[in-house]
């Protein structure tokens, strides 16, 4: 047998242990976004630097994307279970350090230590329920609650990050993890069970090495790149250097008995579909995210409070459709149903880049909850479609192929976006500008909209009002333009996501062929 699992969980008990294991899904997501609303509190209260305040926010992620493979397949060798709770007890008490850090630096790493614990936490949580639940219709359902969690966490981040900070310091958005951290590590050993590879053998260093030598490089270019606005030496020199790990981990993976990575999955195309899928999700969905949080707050003019109470019917739109998607799928298929949520997504970006400086928050929201409509059956489907096709012995390494995919979505959404949507932010400030603003000024208020509010604030009340008035103007330009590209992702995931998924083998039948360890 290639799974050990001396204790099948009956009905009963694999969906309480399905809601266990939603609390660190929600945790680790929730972490994605959480600071777009705390940054400008932290940034006031520790003052760190451009470069600092960058890896505040990147720090978390940037581990996390880098050690999903490794994690993944750490959990099929000592167990899935196992992993979640060394990787729960990591990231409660990183988030104790982070809560209570008196310097960016100490904060820094404390994030980073938090994705240390959440690359062990998502792989494990996803391929504990590919183990669960064996019936296909089950599984979509439990995915469907797993993904729920996932793009319910990420936009659950900003709502819960308003409500604490408008009665508690800054600290408690890192804080709030520990007493859900404290459930899991008492509800998980008596709700879930534990399972493991019997076919597992020694982890390969070199892959291991190789693989945070290709994504972590190539990450660091992409934020590089994002934050200059260009592509430094550096960058290049960063990107190259990760193709070349990446090229050379690749030709390793086919030389192993047990890969880190198996890149026979990927010789179906359904399997591929899905991990496209996922990766064009959260490119869309985490760029709209970092956009809204901004719009509500300094273009729009809510308080924490109010932008976190705005963005519910965004929430509620990805709940709602990930429970549904396993219907929807039983009805229609899973091509159609795909494609069907990418167009749904790409037309809410198209309706959010049409917003406007005045009067626009009623279609920010509406369109926001049309693309969280869209972006969670995508989201659900991929990740049943990853599960569903690799060996029970493997899934912890397929799940962790899922979530990279996903990671690396999102940090590309929020470096290619991110970017686009400064550019033409600046571009547009430099129009607008008056003559007679100082250069000094006119660099501040042309490098971002929270730093022209800054600058604003110590002017005049005309001049204020005129200027913010143009940085509002630039914003909502820049983001339209970020939005548009966004939304043609969409359409390209749309039509060639769903080909691939009609194209390839059912997961049942790939299954069937991949009981056997390697």
């Amino acid at each position: 047998m290639p799974l050990s699992n001396p204790h099948l969980p009956t009905a009963r008990s694999r969906w309480l242990g399905l809601a266990a294991l939603t609390l660190p899904v929600i945790l680790t997501s929730m972490d994605i976004t959480i600071l777009h609303i705390a940054i400008p509190t932290i940034t006031h209260e520790l003052a760190p630097t451009a470069g600092q305040t960058l890896w505040i926010l990147d720090s978390y992620g940037f581990l996390l994307a880098g050690l999903l493979i490794v994690m993944g397949n750490i959990g099929d060798r000592i167990g899935r279970r196992k992993l979640l709770m060394i990787g729960a007890t990591v990231f409660g008490a990183a988030s104790a350090l982070a809560a209570f850090s008196p310097t960016p630096e100490l904060l820094i790493a404390a994030r980073a230590l938090m994705g240390v614990g959440g690359a062990t936490l998502m792989p494990s949580t996803l391929s504990l329920i590919r183990n669960m639940f064996e019936d296909p219709v089950e599984r979509t359902k439990a995915i469907g609650v797993w993904t729920a969690s996932l793009s319910g966490g990420i936009a659950l981040g900003p709502i819960v990050g308003g409500l604490l900070l408008e009665v508690f310091w800054w600290g408690s958005v890192f804080l709030i993890n520990v007493p859900i951290i404290a459930i899991l590590l008492m509800a998980t050993p008596r709700l879930v069970p534990e399972y493991r590879s019997t076919a597992s053998r020694r982890l390969d260093f070199i892959s291991v090495v190789l693989s945070f030598a290709a994504i972590l490089p190539i990450v660091w270019a992409i934020k590089s790149a994002a934050e200059e606005l260009s592509m430094t030496p550096a960058s290049w020199l960063a990107l190259v250097a990760g193709a070349v790990a990446g090229a050379v981990f690749l030709l390793r993976q086919r030389k192993l008995t047990l890969p880190l990575v198996d890149l026979n999955l990927f010789a179906n195309p359904r399997f591929s579909g899905a991990i496209l899928g996922a990766g064009l999700a959260m490119f869309s969905l985490v760029g709209v995210m970092l956009y809204k949080a901004q719009y509500l707050q300094l273009v729009a003019g809510l308080s924490p409070l109010a932008a976190a109470l705005a963005m519910l019917p965004i929430m509620v739109a990805v709940g709602a459709m990930a429970v549904l998607s396993s219907a929807l799928v039983q009805r229609f298929g899973y091509a159609v149903v795909f494609g069907a949520g990418a167009v749904v997504a790409a037309g809410g970006m198209f309706a959010f880049s049409r917003v406007s400086e005045d009067g626009g928050l009623p279609l920010a929201i509406t369109a926001a909850a049309f693309i969280g409509a869209g972006i969670a059956p995508m989201m659900t489907l991929a990740a049943d479609v990853v599960v569903g096709s690799a060996p029970t012995h493997r899934s912890g390494a397929a799940s962790a192929l899922s979530e990279t995919s996903s990671e690396l979505g999102a940090a590309l959404g929020i470096a290619v976006l991110g970017s686009i949507g400064t550019a033409m932010y600046r571009r547009r400030v430099t129009e607008l500008l008056p003559q007679d603003v100082p250069g000094e000024a006119a660099d501040v208020i042309a490098s971002s909209l929270g730093a022209a509010t800054s600058v604003a604030e110590q002017l005049p009340r005309e001049t204020a009002e005129h200027l913010g008035g143009i940085a509002r103007e630039a914003f909502v330009h820049g983001l339209g333009t970020a939005t548009v590209v966004g939304a043609c992702v969409l359409a390209l995931a749309a039509i060639a996501c769903p080909v691939l998924i009609h194209m390839g083998r059912p997961s049942g039948e790939l299954q069937s062929e991949n009981t056997a360890p390697s």
